[in-house]
């Protein structure tokens, strides 16, 4: 017998096999996925006050240092931000199954199959979702794009931050990237886009996590806080077959 998703359960009938819970996400996934979205928006927000200053006050600036004090926080940000996406990458070769890159990378001849089968789910050609413990193949490839979007973001940050640092400072090395990039001008340009395509992978993945969510009926949203999703045994045997495949 097939495991059946609640989709599937409905339709036939029948009715869905009982559920166990499986740590799935870490503490350190779970922590570097939050600090990675908390700081991003952090950096949004003064970021764009930075390209496009909106905040006034009366008086001398160099009385009030609104400026320095957004530039100071967009700083911290992004140290926070690169430490937990450098982290995040080291972690696909220390942490847990789930947590790997072979989670992100459809290596294998079964996971490439089930690529094909999750992609006709998102393009409305299948009904029910292929069921995962941990991410599906499609959103492993997406998460692969997504760091390689941070990466270019955290250094096209250090060719700007380079390029105005002090001569005596160590980042003042990276300068040179605004060099090779194309100018200090495509590079701004980069990174503003970068942002925006992050930003907008943001919306997508919160509407795809509650679509997912609401058809697998696993509690994907709550796992990103407690790290346990809720999978039917024959899912974690199935997974245990292919993983030797």
């Amino acid at each position: 017998m097939s495991a059946a998703t609640p989709t599937a359960a409905r339709a036939t009938g029948s009715q869905p096999e009982a559920r166990i819970s499986v740590y799935v996400w870490d503490l350190p996934v779970r922590v570097i996925h939050w600090t990675i979205a908390l700081s991003l928006f952090v950096l949004a927000a003064t970021g764009f006050a930075i390209g496009q200053p909106f905040i006034s006050v009366p008086g001398e600036a160099r009385n009030h240092f609104v400026m320095g004090t957004i530039k100071a926080v967009h700083s911290y940000a992004a140290i926070a931000f690169t430490v937990a996406v450098l982290a995040r990458i080291w972690w696909m070769f220390a942490g847990n199954r789930w947590a790997r890159w072979r989670q992100l990378v459809p290596t294998t001849r079964v996971r490439r199959r089930r690529f094909l089968e999750t992609l006709r789910f998102y393009t409305f050609l299948r009904v029910d979702a292929p069921p995962e413990t941990g991410h599906n193949p499609v959103a492993g490839l997406a998460y692969l794009a997504v760091y390689s979007l941070c990466l270019v973001q955290i250094a096209t940050g250090l060719a700007l931050y380079g390029s105005s640092a002090a001569w005596d400072s160590p980042l003042r090395g990276f300068a040179g990237l605004a060099t090779l990039l194309g100018g200090l001008q495509v590079v701004r340009w980069i990174h503003h886009l970068v942002m925006w395509l992050l930003l907008g992978f943001f919306v997508h993945h919160l509407a795809s996590a509650i679509l997912m969510s609401s058809v697998e009926g696993n509690g994907l949203m709550g796992s990103i806080f407690s790290g346990s999703k809720f999978v039917t045994r024959e899912e974690l045997e199935r997974e245990r077959r292919e993983g030797s495949a």
